[in-house]
């Protein structure tokens, strides 16, 4: 119960469509019971089973009284100054006219608060998906390399899915059909509070062994939903890989792999249809045996003239129940559909409560600009227990090139990964101009830094948006002066439709140095005081770097840049440069100075130089 509110919870903002959906829905409900309540003033009258007296009688018209009776009484009335005036076949019209209005009028309301409901289930579903959305792009990068990319993007789109089927569709149940079913459960009060009584009674039983199935769909519901993140995941993995997937011949393995989900899926699917079909049909099969109920005991009454009922009240009596059979149907049904949505909400809102460890602290402020420097202080990390970093005291100065190098592994990366707040030192601060980075608000740290990675990043759109990623508002002059400082605008104006063609899911229809130019047009066009580039000229041969290199020389001129790079030739002319060897500098100096010391900067050198 806790998640399905907590689900109904989404649709308050949406509010001020329930009065709406409500009103109809009430309309709806009161012409649906007009329609059968016509059943009776037209077998009794039309047909002669109304005593002499009473005929009299309800040509009197009634005394007003706030109820059912006096209703029934003043439409008996009415009625019977129409057969008087028209006779009975003029009544008989006068009845089907009216029933054919009331269904008419039963359906309108019906179609305009299921449109209603339509909305408020949209707009929810829409907030919801755009709630996790926003969860998981606040998470910190960490967050990506202990969850299955595939798992994510099923709880976005199929769990949202799930709950839009199961339980927000469902809202209906929670107010039209019990209205339903205590509306004409009050007119059958009206007409026989005894045989409704007896109703009440045997009615708990099939409820109860419809609740007893319904309790075990939950567990395999979740198991499901686990299964298909499962199932995305060996998907996302294989389209991604699908190079290295023929290079090793092992489409065999994947398929094996993705075999066994999939059979793991239909079997979880298989057992919750087995108990979720079950459900209908037995609802249906316990509502039949309560009508039969009711038919043999109401029918024993009226025989034996023990039933407040005459023979045509007792016809009415069946039909309006029967009436109660669709919507106790529709009710056990979705008690038995809600199980599934229940489990993916459950996912969806581990996911929604899952605090990012990177997020702006109770006052925060503003980073306004960048002036002096950039400070290490004794700065350590670790990803969980091992430590990736140790006792990091650097300063980098305004305007300075700063180069990091050594083995693999040795935590350069990270060290870069903490100037934009991708992630927080475990101990020690790391400072811009003074302020404690994790003092500062996020987003503003970032406003002052570039970055270019090892890999490319890029999406599936035109060159244009993908170099202005981050900055719509530039000017075409502006997109294009960044393109040809990154050496791209002249291969740019050789696509097919140069800056407006499209370059494939991840930039595959541009070289590895094509791509490399537009990322780093793309720090460009952002024009920030501080640049981070990881490895920016890997991806690149022999020519491309040598363009790429040159554009970045300018580009880092009166910049303070942080460069991560395995090619040693391309930071030699660096302010200065630090060796880093298991989470320590080890050495620190210019590249003469270093290569004089012999050490480790020494020994990578001349393993390049060899190589």
């Amino acid at each position: 119960m806790k998640t399905y509110l907590r689900i109904l919870s989404f649709a308050k903002p949406y509010s001020e469509y329930v009065p709406r959906y409500l009103l109809f829905t009430t309309l709806s409900i009161i012409f649906g019971l007009i329609n059968f309540t016509m059943l009776i003033p037209l077998l009794e009258v039309l047909f002669n089973q109304v005593d002499p007296s009473v005929r009299e009688e309800i040509r009197v018209r009634p005394s007003f009284e706030l109820n059912i009776d006096y209703i029934l009484s003043l439409f008996n009335y009415y009625f019977s100054k129409v057969i008087d005036t028209h006779g009975k076949v003029g009544a008989l019209v006068f009845v089907c006219s009216i029933i054919t209005v009331s269904v008419f009028l039963t359906n309108l309301f019906r179609f305009i608060s299921g449109l209603t409901l339509a909305k408020i289930r949209a707009k929810t579903i829409t907030r919801l998906r755009m709630r996790i959305f926003d969860q998981v792009s606040r998470m910190h990068l960490g967050y990506f390399s202990t969850q299955r990319k595939g798992d994510i993007m099923s709880r976005i789109t199929n769990d949202v899915q799930q709950v839009e089927n199961s339980v927000v569709s469902t809202l209906k149940v929670v107010f039209r059909d019990p209205a339903t079913i205590i509306g004409f459960f009050a007119v059958l009060f009206v007409m026989s509070f005894k045989l409704t009584l007896f109703t009440l009674i045997i009615m708990p039983i099939s409820g109860t062994i419809i609740s007893e199935i319904t309790k075990r769909l939950k567990r395999r519901a979740n198991q499901s939903q686990e299964s298909l993140g499962r199932i995305v995941n060996i998907l996302d993995e294989t389209l991604s890989g699908m190079r290295i997937v023929k290079a090793f011949n092992a489409l065999g393995f994947i398929r094996h792999k993705f075999s066994d989900e999939v059979d793991y899926y239909a079997r979880v699917n298989i057992s919750m249809a087995r108990k979720q079909e079950l459900a209908s049909p037995l609802s249906e099969f316990m509502g039949v045996f309560v009508v039969t109920g009711i038919l043999l005991y109401g029918g024993i009454l009226v025989l034996n003239d023990t039933s407040e009922l005459e023979a045509s009240e007792f016809i009415t009596y069946i039909i309006l129940f029967s009436q109660i059979l669709p919507p106790a149907k529709s009710i056990s049904n979705a008690v038995s559909s809600i199980q599934r949505g229940l489990a993916s909400g459950d996912r969806i809102f581990k996911t929604i409560d899952t605090v990012p460890q990177i997020q702006d602290k109770p006052g925060a402020y503003v980073l306004k600009g960048f002036d002096r420097d950039i400070v290490f202080e004794q700065v350590s990390f670790a990803y969980e227990k091992e430590y990736v970093l140790k006792d990091i005291d650097l300063t980098i100065a305004k305007g300075k090139t700063i180069a990091i190098v050594g083995p693999s592994g040795g935590g350069k990366s990270t060290m870069a990964d903490l100037v934009p707040r991708f992630y927080d030192p475990t101990e020690g601060n790391i400072l811009i101009d003074g302020h404690v980075l994790s003092e500062c608000k996020v987003d503003s740290v970032r406003k002052l830094m570039g970055i270019v990675t090892q890999e490319s990043i890029l999406f599936n759109d035109t060159i244009y948006n993908n170099i202005a990623f981050g900055k719509p508002e530039a000017s075409k002059e502006e997109v294009m002066q960044a393109a040809r400082i990154a050496n791209a605008h002249d291969f740019i104006l050789q696509t097919p439709k140069g800056y407006e063609t499209l370059i494939g899911e991840r930039g595959a229809k541009l070289s590895g140095g094509q791509r490399q130019r537009v990322s780093i047009a793309r720090a460009v066009l952002k024009n920030p005081p501080i640049l981070i580039l990881d490895e920016a000229t890997s991806a690149l041969d022999s020519e491309s770097e040598k363009l790429v290199q040159q554009a970045l020389t300018n580009l880092m001129k009166n910049r303070t840049s942080i460069v991560i790079a395995h090619r040693l030739s391309t930071i030699q002319h660096a302010d200065e440069i630090i060796v880093v060897q298991q989470g320590r500098i080890v050495e620190r100096g210019k590249h003469n100075e270093l290569v004089e010391q012999g050490g480790l900067y020494y020994k990578l050198s001349e393993m390049q130089t060899v190589s």
